[in-house]
Order: C-alpha cells, then sequence, then structure tokens
C-alpha cells in the first residue's frame, strides 16, 4: 500500500503514463522509495533506486509490472538488473503493448517476480490507465455529484452554490487536475456560469479541454467558459442540424464545435481528438443519459449533510428496474471530506492477469 500512496503522488502531472510508486526492503525494512513525479522524468523505479546507497539484494515492491522498453526513459527492468535487485513484487500488469513484458524479462534475468498482491487497490488507482489501454473507441468516463442527503445538486430555486463545504470544493479541484477533459450540459453553463478549470495546489501538466454538451447547439458568447477559450481548450458538443448555427453564435470567440448525434457518437468523437479521460460534473439529465448508455466507468459521489426536500435531482429520471436486475458497482473508497462524504464507485474493476 506504501507504493500507492507514493504513485498518487503523481496526479495530474504524469499522464497519458500511469500513476507508479516503488519501495525498496532489505529484510522487512525501507531502504529506499520514489515515484513517478513528472511525465518525462525518471519512472518511479529508478526514483527508488537513486534514493539508497545499494538495492544490492532488495525486493522492489511496485503497483504495477515495471517497463522493459526504451521510451523517453530507459527500461526499469534494466535498471533493476544493473543495480541487483533479487525479487520484484507487482500489483498488475501492463497492458500497455510498448511497455508490457517485464515481468518476464525480470524472470530471463534471474530475478524472482510475483505479482498480485494489493492487487484491487492497484487496478482502482490506474483505473484510467489501464482501461485507455485495453478500450480504444471511448475515453474513460467519470462522473461527479455533489448532492443533498436526499439527492438534489441544487435547491427549489436552482441554487447549487454551495451545496457541498469548502474541503470538498478543493477535494474537486485536485480531482480536475487528473483528467484530460471537464464536460458539463448547457444547463449548467446557462445557471452557474463556471469556469471549469482547476483552481488548486495541483498545477496539471496539460491543462483539461473543457467540454460542453448541447443538444441545441446553445453556449452564450458571453459565458466564462465562451469568453476563455483562447486560453483554454473548449468544446462545444451539438447534434448535426444545429453546428453550423452554433459556429455562427460563437463566431469571435475561440470555441470548438464539435457535431455529434448523441452520447456515444460524441464520446467515440471526442476519443479520436486524442481525450482519453473525462470527468463530467453536471447536470442530472446528462448524469442520467451518460448512465442510461452505460459510459460511466467512475461515480464520485459526494454527499452533503443537509436535506433540501424538493429541488434539482442529481439524476434525471429512469425506467424503474426491479432489484434482481440491477447491476452492481464495485465500490473503491469511502471517506470524510470535511462535513461531506466521498464515495467512489467503479462499473467495474479492470484487472489483468500477470
Amino acid at each position: 500500500m506504501r507504493a500507492i500512496s507514493l504513485a498518487l503522488q503523481g496526479w495530474g502531472r504524469v499522464a497519458p503514463n500511469p500513476l507508479v510508486g516503488a519501495v525498496l526492503l532489505e529484510d522487512g525494512e525501507v531502504v529506499g522509495e520514489g515515484y513517478h513525479r513528472e511525465f518525462g522524468a525518471p519512472h518511479a523505479e529508478v526514483a527508488a533506486l537513486d534514493s539508497c546507497e545499494s538495492a544490492e539484494g532488495a525486493t522492489c515492491v511496485i503497483n504495477l509490472e515495471p517497463c522493459c522498453h526504451q521510451g523517453k526513459t530507459a527500461a526499469c527492468t534494466d535498471a533493476l538488473e544493473a543495480a541487483g535487485v533479487k525479487r520484484v513484487v507487482f500489483a498488475v500488469q501492463d497492458p500497455d503493448r510498448a511497455a508490457a513484458g517485464g515481468a518476464e524479462s525480470l524472470r530471463n534475468a534471474g530475478i524472482e517476480v510475483a505479482s498480485g498482491v494489493c492487487a484491487a487497490e492497484a487496478a482502482a488507482l490506474n483505473s484510467q490507465f489501464l482501461l485507455s489501454r485495453t478500450r480504444t473507441d471511448l475515453p474513460y468516463v467519470a462522473l461527479k455529484l455533489a448532492t443533498s442527503l436526499d439527492g438534489f445538486i441544487a435547491d427549489e430555486n436552482r441554487r447549487s452554490q454551495w451545496i457541498s463545504g469548502e474541503v470538498a470544493r478543493n477535494y474537486v479541484h485536485w480531482l480536475r487536475a487528473g483528467f484530460d477533459a471537464l464536460g458539463v450540459g448547457r444547463r449548467t453553463v446557462e445557471e452557474d456560469d463556471p469556469q471549469l478549470t482547476v483552481r488548486g495546489d495541483i498545477e496539471p501538466r496539460v491543462p483539461p479541454t473543457r467540454i460542453v454538451f448541447s443538444r441545441s447547439g446553445r453556449l452564450s458568447p458571453l459565458s466564462r467558459i465562451a469568453q476563455t477559450a483562447g486560453t483554454t481548450p473548449t468544446i462545444l458538443v451539438a447534434e448535426p442540424g444545429k453546428s453550423r448555427e452554433s459556429e455562427a453564435d460563437l463566431e469571435g470567440t475561440e470555441v470548438e464545435v464539435l457535431a455529434a448525434s448523441g452520447i456515444g457518437e460524441a464520446l467515440r468523437a471526442l476519443r479520436a481528438k486524442g481525450i482519453e479521460s473525462i470527468l463530467i460534473e453536471g447536470g442530472g439529465t446528462l448524469a442520467r443519459e451518460l448512465l442510461d448508455a452505460r459510459v460511466v466507468d467512475r461515480l464520485y459521489w459526494i454527499q452533503a449533510p443537509i436535506l433540501l426536500g424538493s429541488g434539482v435531482p442529481g439524476l434525471g429520471p429512469a425506467h424503474p428496474t426491479a432489484l434482481d436486475c440491477v447491476s452492481g458497482w464495485v465500490p473503491t473508497e469511502r471517506r470524510s471530506l470535511g462535513r461531506d462524504t466521498l464515495l467512489v464507485v467503479d462499473r467495474e474493476l479492470c484487472l489483468l492477469e500477470s
């Protein structure tokens, strides 16, 4: 678990690489540790090796299979072999075709290899990376909801600021830093006029692209999102019949208009543009559409300890499902965010056999 904790410190800085941490042990004692800090910087294994005087005879514990290819940095398998590491323990297999095969390479070098330790936790940590390498037609889709105890994202006057507390809002800025794109529905822009940027302790290596989903193609050129499209990439997704009208309305801004029919086609078009992950932050109609289409991979639900009684529901209306027909989600995290509570669930856990 220490390797996983270390790996998380690279959040927002290492994509499209995975989050990786490494710990060196001798006789059960930590003699070195490190993590992948920045895209293009030394990988976790090398950082751990550099942190100690000698790794001769040590065990290296890593949350992901070591890479065995020459990329921006040298192969980690070569570094481990050269340092005299005798045993490598990793959690999950690397699905990247260019980097995979590290376990076999280490075994061929006479190094003992074990895998599967803390595999579920490691898979949850790198769920974006694992799915983006095994599913190439869609981006990784995460949905974030901040609701009252009774499931509302705004009161009956459509006021949502602020349902969640400051700690939770700071967490959301941290969360945003780890995604290629941030998405909202058109109504959220009209009612909240969000900046939809990362404003927190982490400065993402690449600022997330902002996506506005609007079937009607409407987006006010005076909105903050449209006005700042020159400094932060912004895409308006509109139905094909509305895209030309949108382009005319937004002339003079730098908002890109993407024509797509339906949420599935929109997501495929975004993946084709290089967006591998997207965090959707509202509203309720868009959230329900995504869930009904079964394209949500992870749900971040922040629940505030308040009751509104009525208001804007966090999820739009849906067809009822019998209890014995529902599909379960996999809980991966539960914790407090100040006064609020965070629940993180995955549609499925991506575990690859080693």
